[in-house]
């Protein structure tokens, strides 16, 4: 018989990467208040690749770099967020890697513009893996610090 409870212990904020993005590292506020994961987007813009909806998107994943990505739509679904704002949010499966581990998510394209953390990852991509503790923080190291200016650094 397998132990069901979580064996790795993250913090309130972590480092966290999407491999199947090309984001290697990105800071990320652990929230078990959310049920899904939301990713700062710059700029978001839907279209058809042999008939199948995309959307292709901006992210500035630190370090002044500013990255144009694209994956294809898994759902469009309204979303309530912390402040009780509701609106409609674009929705992609792809892989997050947290202290070593990965595992396929569902993530929001969101403006988070003003949140001091790029990415949010919520209760569900957390599920039977991870437990945290919310009084550590970056537990399995840092990631870079968002660049306020989309210009590289010197």
């Amino acid at each position: 018989m397998t132990d069901p409870s979580p064996s790795v212990v993250v913090g309130w904020r972590e480092c966290v990467g999407l491999p199947d993005l090309d984001v290697p590292a990105l800071r990320a506020k652990i929230d078990t208040g959310a049920r899904t994961c939301a990713l700062h987007v710059d700029a978001q813009w839907r279209f058809l690749d042999g008939g199948t909806p995309w959307v292709g998107f901006r992210v500035s994943p630190g370090g002044g770099r500013v990255v144009e990505l694209r994956a294809p739509v898994q759902d469009e679904r309204e979303v309530v967020d912390s402040g009780g704002h509701r609106g409609v949010r674009v929705f992609l499966r792809t892989r997050l890697r947290l202290a070593g581990v990965e595992r396929e998510v569902e993530i929001n394209l969101a403006d988070r513009r003003g949140m001091r953390f790029p990415m949010l990852v919520g209760r569900s991509a957390l599920a039977g893996l991870f437990a945290v503790d919310p009084s550590r923080s970056f537990v399995h190291g840092r990631a870079p610090r968002r660049s306020t200016s989309s210009l590289p650094t010197p």
